[in-house]
């Protein structure tokens, strides 16, 4: 598959790069990428909620009313879950929502979500972004000049640039990451993904050889 290469300004620079097969062609696995979208997530949650049970809330035990000849059910505390203040039953508890994934999975799926990237021509290649200094005004003049417009976008560079990273940070639907750094979770939530040529030998290093 071959890419047309713009330049920063978003002008077509006449040249046509062809991604490697291995990393942009492959059939794309949905089972691998939902298993890895979804340790991502979970790996984001806390895990710290909790509820207090019968035995943790604050209250008397003294026994409320007789057992019998009341006309109603049997009460003994007022912890009990039945009634207003009392503790719930079966309520969360902090736990830990992460597992774990094969790296030739979590491999799989990032191969996968970047083929589908390519196929459903999502994918934008740049020459140079320009960004001498750190600037948000500048950085979004090229997004626009890439027609990426106010949609999540996120831009793949060699490596870390801190201009940049400091130039994006305030734009809400834009995300700065290196081929390394990556998730498939990051790809495929994305509507554009802005990628530098030089990126490209990146992707193919780290990736193909999994």
């Amino acid at each position: 598959m071959e890419l047309s290469v713009f330049n920063s300004k978003g002008e077509d620079t006449g040249r046509k790069v062809t991604l490697p097969e291995s990393v942009f062609g492959v059939e794309p696995n949905e089972h691998a990428m939902y298993l890895d979208v979804k340790q991502y997530l979970a790996n984001q949650r806390q895990g710290t909620h909790k509820s207090k049970e019968r035995a943790e809330v604050a209250g008397s035990t003294k026994k409320i009313k007789r057992q019998k000849g009341t006309g109603g059910a049997r009460a003994g505390s007022m912890k009990s879950p039945v009634f207003i203040g009392g503790g719930r039953v079966f309520g969360p508890r902090p736990r830990n929502y992460s597992f774990k994934l094969n790296k030739k999975l979590k491999a799989l799926a990032r191969l996968s979500a970047l083929s589908t990237l390519a196929k459903d021509e999502r994918l934008v290649l740049v020459d140079n972004l320009n960004i001498d200094s750190p600037k948000t005004k500048s950085f979004a003049a090229v997004l626009a000049g890439l027609k990426v417009g106010t949609r999540k976008t996120l831009v793949v560079t060699k490596e870390a640039n801190a201009n940049v990273v400091l130039s994006s940070r305030n734009l809400a639907k834009v995300k700065v990451s290196t081929p390394g750094a990556l998730t498939t979770y990051d790809l495929l939530n994305a509507d554009k993904v802005v990628c530098l040529e030089e990126s490209l030998s990146v992707f193919e290093e780290i990736y193909a050889t999994k």
